[in-house]
Formats: C-alpha cells, sequence, structure tokens
C-alpha cells in the first residue's frame, strides 16, 4: 500500500511535467520563438510566395508536413543513425517528404504547382527544417517531436498567410479572389504586388510580433 502511495504522486507529477514540455514546445513554434518573426529564418520563400494569399497556404501547408513528418522519422531514427553522416541522414529524410508532397501538388493542383515553381522543393534547403531536426528531434521522443515540427510549421503558415493576405488585399482589392475593397472608394497599390512590397509587408508584421513579445515579457515579469 505504501508502494502504490508514493508511485501515485510521482506519476501524476510526471504526467503534468510532460503536458507542460508539450505545452511550452507548441508554443514556442507558434509564437515565443517563430522561426519567422523571432528567429527571421526561410525569409526568402517566404518573401517570393506571399503575392496572394492562396499561394501561402500551400506552401505553409507545405512546410508543416514536411516538418511534421522529418522530425517524426528523425525522432525513431536517432539513436541509430551514424553521428558522422546525420546530416546527410537528415537531408534524405527531408528530400523524400518535399518529394511526396511536390508530386500529389503537380498531380493534383497543377496550376497551383506552377505558380509556387521552384519554392516547393527549396523546402530542403530550408534552415527551418534541417535547425529543427538537428536541435530537437536528434534529441527527443517522435511524439514530442511531430508538435515540434507542427508548431514551427504553422507558426511559418501563419507568418506567411499574414503577408500574403496584407500583399494581396492592398495590392488587388481581393482576398482568395473575391473583391474585398470595392474599386469605387480604393486604389490597388500595386506596389504591395511587387518585391518591395514583400519587405514592407514582411518588416512591419516582425515589429509588430517583437513589440507584443516585449509586452508580454514585461507583463510576466514581477
Amino acid at each position: 500500500m505504501g508502494n502504490d502511495a508514493s508511485r501515485a504522486p510521482s506519476s501524476s507529477s510526471a504526467t503534468a511535467l510532460w503536458r507542460a514540455r508539450l505545452r511550452d514546445t507548441l508554443t514556442d513554434g507558434l509564437w515565443k520563438n517563430n522561426p519567422i518573426s523571432i528567429q527571421v529564418l526561410g525569409i526568402c520563400s517566404a518573401l517570393a510566395v506571399t503575392t496572394r494569399l492562396e499561394n501561402s497556404l500551400y506552401m505553409g501547408a507545405a512546410l508543416v508536413f514536411v516538418m511534421a513528418m522529418t522530425n517524426v522519422f528523425v525522432s525513431i531514427l536517432r539513436k541509430t543513425i551514424p553521428r558522422r553522416i546525420r546530416m546527410i541522414t537528415e537531408v534524405a529524410i527531408i528530400s523524400t517528404f518535399v518529394i511526396v508532397f511536390d508530386r500529389l501538388l503537380k498531380a493534383y493542383y497543377p496550376s497551383m504547382s506552377r505558380q509556387l515553381g521552384v519554392y516547393v522543393p527549396l523546402i530542403i534547403t530550408n534552415c527551418i527544417v534541417m535547425g529543427r531536426a538537428e536541435a530537437f528531434a536528434l534529441h527527443n521522443p517522435p511524439f514530442t517531436s511531430a508538435v515540434d515540427g507542427l508548431s514551427n510549421g504553422l507558426g511559418y503558415a501563419f507568418v506567411i498567410c499574414l503577408v500574403g493576405a496584407v500583399r494581396e488585399l492592398l495590392g488587388t482589392g481581393c482576398l482568395l479572389g473575391c473583391t474585398v475593397l470595392q474599386p469605387g472608394w480604393y486604389t490597388p497599390n500595386h506596389l504591395m504586388i511587387l518585391a518591395p512590397g514583400a519587405f514592407f509587408a514582411m518588416g512591419f508584421l516582425i515589429a509588430i510580433f517583437n513589440s507584443l513579445g516585449q509586452r508580454g515579457d514585461e507583463e510576466e515579469q514581477p
């Protein structure tokens, strides 16, 4: 009886720690340590594909899929991969899932595949994917690694979708092909769908994210 009583608190505390770890892992990728707004990684593809919200949604979906699956497989194989070839193995795993998504996109949505062009295959070289595989999946179990991949992928997707929505709305007056800002009172700002518009939108969003993050840190301090 005594042993059972001592095990119960230990088990509940371990479960609480595990849940807290998962919560921290989820919030880090989505907000606290967002790969674009905080770490400023993966900027090239984020700037290139955000001329429309639809493009951003598909690119975000691609990165969520690749990051989650890569993290899971790297975590599963983490104890069997020889250390000196681990990066080659990680690139091979990333490439496999990028090719799978690219083939599916070309088969079922060829027009979107043409619009995204080389940027889906270039996920292979995206430092966000490799960085999370190296920093997290190599040192954590599969489920936690999957959560980390999903959170960072969703954090990336969230930011590029915001940028895509702003650029399409201000640049064309439309959103997902539907007219939102009527031509009678709004003149589309075509600068927003050009390269400088991407820098302006991304810069303002990063500034807003950093401002909100600093304000949250100040409120948490006693």
